[in-house]
């Protein structure tokens, strides 16, 4: 995985690296640690089974760590996402969930 990747799957970079002393292989490092410890099955299960706070819980979590490294397209879906969920609002989730996991499938192919 490159910065130049991340990049160019719409990642601001340059906030990201800012983030860590511009240590662009600290960056990538949290980057990759970020994706071999998520894990999308508690934020799905807790979807398709109406657990709205455990849903909340989740997705804020990952919203916070994806807008920490700036993987914008994927802060972006989940800033869609949690709003409702804070307000429990009941819905069909699935759109916006797949398209984080599309997202992240992406990200962790690189």
């Amino acid at each position: 995985m490159t910065v130049e990747q991340l990049k160019a799957l719409g990642c601001n970079t340059s906030e990201g690296l800012q983030r860590c002393m511009n240590n662009e292989s600290f960056y990538l490092m949290l980057v990759n640690k970020f994706i071999a410890t998520t894990d999308l099955s508690k934020l799905e299960d807790a979807l398709n089974n109406g657990d709205l706070d455990t849903a909340f819980k989740e997705a804020h979590s990952l919203k916070g760590v994806c807008g920490n490294l700036s993987l914008t397209p994927m802060f972006n879906v989940l800033v869609e996402m949690v709003e409702p969920l804070r307000a429990k609002v009941v819905m069909d989730y699935s759109p916006l969930f797949n398209e984080f996991k599309r997202l992240f499938s992406e990200l962790k192919s690189l």
